[in-house]
């Protein structure tokens, strides 16, 4: 049997959109080759978060960009502006890439090229590259192999991706909004399912998911059961009710799947 490797993921922020106790979804991915960032939140908050999970933005040269909504492509200018200025202050070594679709590398690099002064913008190129990947694309990054997939959003183009660590074992990481089943082949046995959970079945009608485009934990925990993953980790959550929601999120999941189930605090770091 392989013995599985010390692969974790460490959940900077477990917040959906206009949270205000909690940041804003984005996570760390690190399976012993390097840290990779997915997503980083809604501003420069993304600092401090990376600075109390102790992640040095020095071992960061690798991040993926889910999509262009507010919550999770500002911060990665944040980022970029961090690491380029580094460059600039021949601070850094290496280079940084960002993965992405099309309209989200665009997007980042517009507002980067309006944000950010041309003196570090100038790197881009050969120190710094986002990188654009299509449905169904693969590439090679901290010791894993990724794969993107389109999620079919209903609102801005979003891609999801799977990892396959070291030991051969497969993470899946959904986005940020109900999956819908085009991408069963891809995304089926994982022993690791990232799902969004807006907020519980239960409230349904205080925090209207479905008007919105997110589903629930009870949601999240029938899917993780058609799916047949092992493990499911739910995040991108409202905020109202953060003292009972590990447990109360969990319990909701639980009622379809069987697996193991973890709602994390933001800076939660998960072995995987």
């Amino acid at each position: 049997m392989t013995e599985h490797c010390k692969a974790k993921i460490t959940m900077l922020g477990t917040g959906s959109a206009l949270v205000t106790r909690i940041y804003n979804t984005c996570f760390v991915l690190d399976a012993g080759h390097g840290p990779l960032l997915v997503d980083a939140g809604g501003g420069n908050g993304i600092f401090a978060q990376m600075e109390k999970a102790d992640i040095d933005f020095h071992s960061l040269h690798h991040a993926f960009l889910t999509h262009g909504h507010t919550d999770h492509i500002l911060g990665m200018i944040w980022v970029v502006r961090r690491i380029a200025q580094m460059v600039y202050a021949n601070d850094y070594e290496g280079t940084f890439v960002v993965y992405g679709h099309d309209e989200a590398i665009d997007m980042l690099s517009t507002f980067c090229h309006l944000a950010i002064p041309e003196r570090f913008m100038k790197y881009l190129g050969s120190r710094l590259f986002f990188v654009t990947v299509s449905d169904g694309e693969e590439w090679d990054a901290v010791g894993c192999r990724f794969k993107a997939f389109d999620i079919g959003s209903t609102k801005t183009k979003q891609y999801g991706f799977t990892a396959i660590l070291p030991d051969g074992r497969k993470l899946v990481c959904l986005g940020d909004e109900p999956y819908n089943g085009a991408d069963s082949n891809v995304v089926a046995d994982a022993d690791w399912l990232m799902s969004e959970a807006f907020c519980l079945y239960a409230h349904a009608d205080v925090f209207k998911p479905y008007e919105k485009h997110h589903s629930t934990a009870k949601d999240a925990g029938r899917l993780a059961a058609e799916l047949r993953a092992k493990n499911l980790l739910l995040y991108h959550t409202e905020d109202r009710n953060l003292d009972i929601r590990a447990k109360a999120y969990a319990a909701e999941a639980a009622q379809h799947f069987g697996g193991t189930i973890v709602v994390p605090d933001d800076l939660q770091t998960i072995v995987l």
